[in-house]
């Protein structure tokens, strides 16, 4: 990748000539560094802004090179969750790698992505300049969006959670515990209210401001690659198994998949809300390596297969099932794209002709 930008640097530089060539009465003025350099950054604003997704309205501020742009959404992130998650681990709820102790740890974590959603909605409000509609909250009927794409995140979830303990790879303890105790059904509740948080925060932040930055200034296959590999940068960390990695990548790529085809991010807030909500307290098995703490919802499972199929501490996550499940969603969605709506905001079309 490294190539691309010294020859992107050339060609945006020789398309800048034209404009220095006709202003003849400064001549000597517009030669000057200063004038070209001014020159080439107000043609790189036009020339780049071609890959619109979502809304075709130009951001009034700076929108981000396309390389920067995973370096800022890492940056965004580290500095709003960073404190909360200090702040937690001070008063008791989340040990020293930052995993929760407890149920009401868990729902703190989910909540402190409220300080990340803040980071993004002040980043696209005062530095892009963009509306909210430009990063994918849009679309007629988003309540109704985001409600089949919880249910389809839950039919993902239990699907895949079914297939593997057919395989062998669970075992079954119990049926509806968390029936027993209301008081565990009311953190299952709760819990459900922290994953809309926290989920549709990541889809805003990735898959919304982060994938449709990366398209205003490069093309669809790098918003879809740099995308992905920022946000499997950020749920890194030493010693994790390699599938829940790729678990990660190909998870984006369907996401990123998913609001080109749908022109919103509201069905993938949704989707992503299920999977989590479900797949942590439906079958008391983690999420993401997070335990709830909680009985199970539906059914108590117990791992007894490879740790390649169930996922093991990861989860159904780490599973082969789900990063295959995973890429053949993310390949149909990618292959069969259906028309865009006649909106206005097709990501091909553009003001400015090469």
């Amino acid at each position: 990748m490294a190539p691309v930008l010294p020859i992107r640097a050339i060609l945006v530089a020789h398309s800048a000539w034209p404009l220095v060539l006709h202003r003849r009465s400064g001549f000597a003025r517009t030669c000057s560094a200063r004038s070209f350099y001014n020159n080439v950054r107000r043609e790189v604003s036009r020339a780049d802004m071609t890959q619109m997704i979502f809304s075709d309205e130009p951001g009034k501020g700076w929108i981000p090179p396309s390389i920067a742009a995973p370096f800022i959404c890492i940056f965004l992130v580290a500095f709003s969750l960073l404190p909360t998650d200090f702040l937690l681990e001070g008063l008791g709820f989340t040990d020293a790698k930052g995993s929760p102790k407890g149920t009401m740890g868990l729902f703190l974590i989910l909540a402190s992505f409220i300080a990340m959603g803040l980071a993004i909605f002040a980043w696209v409000r005062w530095v892009e300049k963009r509306s909210l509609a430009s990063i994918g909250l849009r679309g007629e009927q988003p309540f109704r969006k985001f409600l089949v794409g919880l249910a389809l995140g839950i039919a993902f979830m239990g699907g895949i959670v079914a297939a593997i303990a057919l395989a062998g790879g669970y075992r079954v303890a119990d049926l509806f515990p968390a029936f027993a105790s209301p008081a565990a059904l009311g953190w299952i509740a709760l819990l459900l209210a922290g994953f809309i948080l926290q989920a549709s925060i990541e889809e805003i932040a990735f898959r919304g401001w982060l994938f449709s930055a990366i398209m205003r200034r490069w093309n669809a296959p790098a918003a879809y690659i740099l995308t992905a590999a920022a946000f499997t940068f950020l749920h890194f960390s030493p010693g994790k198994p390699l599938l829940p990695l790729a678990m990660t990548f190909v998870f984006s790529i369907f996401a990123c998949a998913w609001v080109q085809r749908s022109n919103s991010v509201w069905g993938v807030m949704g989707w992503h809300t299920g999977w989590n909500w479900f797949g942590g307290t439906g079958f008391d098995v983690p999420i993401t390596g997070l335990d709830s703490g909680l009985p199970a919802l539906v059914v108590k499972l117990v791992p007894v297969g490879p740790a390649w199929l169930t996922g093991a501490g990861e989860g159904p996550e780490g599973s082969v099932f789900t990063v295959a499940v995973l890429t053949v969603a993310g390949l149909g969605l990618l292959l069969f794209k259906r028309p865009r709506e006649g909106n206005g905001n097709d990501p091909q079309r553009s003001g400015h002709q090469p």
